[in-house]
């Protein structure tokens, strides 16, 4: 993620003021970020491009992902607006959009709980 986005507050709350669109890892992807804490905590705008399943692959973090428009898939489900896909730390998935979508995408660290 760019060095324009910024880490999670001290306390209470604050204005985020998206960056700028960036190019993406993948051709005719931009990410646009907001949160990149050094604890892993990463939320940020996804947009893609119609384009196949990519590569198998699995995050170390929890994963949330919430459709804004157009679609997304994956090898178990298609999602359109307003869908919220949720991955577990190591689940392993492969994803891809037919028409386009952008997409808000939250990376979470797993916490364990205290009992």
């Amino acid at each position: 993620m760019a060095a324009s986005s910024i880490p999670l507050p001290e306390c209470d709350s604050i204005k985020i003021d998206a960056a700028d669109w960036q190019a993406g890892a993948e051709p005719g992807e931009a990410l646009r970020p907001l949160i990149d804490d050094p604890r892993g905590y990463r939320t940020f705008l996804s947009r893609v491009p119609a384009g196949p399943l990519g590569a198998r692959h699995a995050h170390d973090e929890i994963e949330q992902i919430y459709v804004l428009e157009g679609d997304f898939y994956d090898d178990d489900a298609d999602y359109g607006p307003g869908d919220f896909v949720l991955r577990m730390p190591g689940a392993i998935h492969r994803a891809g959009s037919r028409n386009g979508c952008t997409m808000l995408i939250v990376y979470a660290p797993l916490v364990e709980m205290q009992r």
